[in-house]
């Protein structure tokens, strides 16, 4: 299983690193990305038994990224506008149902599929689209990953003491301890993509590793109320595509707000 993890992201690196260059390019990607995290999101849905609007919640969760790519911006909240919207047509849509139980349930999954991955996904386009941005995607990446990695090893290694069983059995405090110390040398590792102060620098690290933990636990959270191991099987001995940007899903909307201040 680590021989195919490392492989795997051996792989998606250099896939990354081939793309990352060109803004569309990377557009591209976030948009298959968030593609394959819908869909195995509704299919988890579905397999739980919740009557969802599937191939609604797909399209709509991919007009907000692509309309990202095509710079398009009717108001600078439109995104939100545009959830709104989506939630009136799912009201009318269930209108032409025939039973009413699991309306609620329903509707509001595949609100919460739309905000949760395409929304917060889609900052990463918004990231690379900032002043900079090539160097600031890199870091985003660079110190979630790092937070990944450094949990997944330091807890490996020396995980002794459960962080939250109910959540994650695998998971412990050792490791996360380990997770936010290599997010920290993460962004002092990126200080020349950013050209920001030493402290401005280990509060970012600090700030993002807590978060890419947070994201990571909160996959987990719903992978256990679905009585799954792994979102798919898509990506070999990582997982699915939910299960490798799950930590980005909170760093990234985090940092493209952080930086968007600061580099006022």
């Amino acid at each position: 299983m680590l021989n195919k993890r490392i492989v795997s992201s051996l792989i998606l690196f250099f896939f990354i690193l081939a793309t990352m260059f060109v803004d569309w390019l990377t557009a591209v990607v976030v948009i298959i990305f968030t593609i394959a995290g819908l869909y195995e999101f509704f299919t988890m849905l579905e397999n739980k038994g919740i009557s969802i609007y599937k191939y609604f919640g797909i399209a709509m969760g991919t007009i907000i990224p692509v309309s990202i790519l095509m710079r398009f911006e009717l108001t600078k909240t439109w995104e939100l506008s545009f959830i709104v919207l989506a939630l009136v047509i799912l009201m009318l849509m269930q209108f032409r149902r025939r039973e009413n139980s699991g309306a609620i349930v329903g509707i509001s999954t595949t609100i919460f599929g739309v905000l949760y991955i395409s929304w917060f996904l889609s900052f990463m386009i918004k990231i690379r689209y900032l002043p900079c941005g090539l160097g600031l995607f890199a870091t985003v990446i660079i110190i979630t990953k790092l937070g990944d990695i450094g949990a997944y090893l330091v807890g490996m290694r020396f995980g002794k003491t459960p962080l939250f069983p109910r959540i994650s059995p695998k998971k412990s405090i050792e490791g996360a301890i380990g997770g936010l110390l290599f997010s920290v040398l993460g962004a002092l590792s990126c200080k020349g993509l950013m050209g920001l102060a030493y402290v401005h620098l280990i509060f970012i690290g600090v700030f993002l590793g807590i978060l890419g933990q947070l994201g990571d636990l909160s996959e987990s959270l719903m992978k256990r109320d679905c009585q799954i191991k792994d979102s798919s099987n898509l990506v070999p001995g990582i997982g699915g595509v939910l299960d490798l940007v799950d930590s980005l899903l909170f760093t990234a909307p985090a940092f493209y707000f952080y930086m968007s201040i600061v580099l006022r």
